[in-house]
């Protein structure tokens, strides 16, 4: 009951104040320029059935090399996998991180289509031994972790660290660009 009291007391002091905003007619109003649409490759990242069908194409994959669980029984049919096969959820993991790292570099590319800034597609190529570390690694695990392909763990291991050198020198050229185009302005 007293808050009701404070509010309908302040109610005529709000009135009084004046407006944050100047009034605006018609004539002050003018459109905004019309934007020209850029030509882009990843294009199809805008459009919704298209981003879809990517995430379709992941939940596709991630079923179809999910198949490492301990044991699937189909009726009377059994297959056994050895112990260190990955589980399911962790196929999922390996798979949709894939997935989403690949949809991350188009991103990337796309935005400096879009802004103009060159330097950010460099950014997407930096990327790329990364996915190649995760592609050793996804194909080192298809294969149960097999002894006579550990080649590619440390292939894994060089890849990342090529790659995140690749991502830092991206990020330093981004940086670099930035600053010499707020100086032109």
């Amino acid at each position: 009951m007293a808050m009701n009291a404070f509010l309908f007391s302040l109610k005529p002091t709000l009135k009084a104040l004046p407006s944050l905003s100047p009034p605006t007619t018609r004539s002050q109003l003018t459109p905004p320029p019309p934007v020209q649409p850029r030509n882009t490759t990843y294009g199809f990242l805008q459009n919704p059935k298209a981003m879809v069908g990517l995430l379709g194409v992941g939940a596709g994959l991630t079923l179809t090399l999910m198949g490492p669980a301990s044991a699937i029984e189909l009726g009377s049919f059994q297959l056994s996998e050895p112990s260190n096969a990955l589980s399911l959820p962790t196929w999922a993991v390996h798979v949709s991180s894939v997935v989403e790292w690949i949809t991350a570099m188009a991103l990337v590319w796309q935005y400096g289509e879009i802004s103009g800034n060159e330097s950010w597609k460099g950014l997407s190529w930096g990327m790329v031994p990364l996915l190649g570390g995760a592609f050793c690694a996804c194909t080192w695990h298809f294969f149960y972790n097999s002894e006579s392909l550990e080649v590619l763990v440390a292939l894994q291991a060089a890849l990342t660290v090529l790659g995140n050198a690749t991502m830092c020198l991206a990020a330093f050229r981004i940086y670099k660009s930035s600053e010499e185009r707020s100086k032109e302005l």
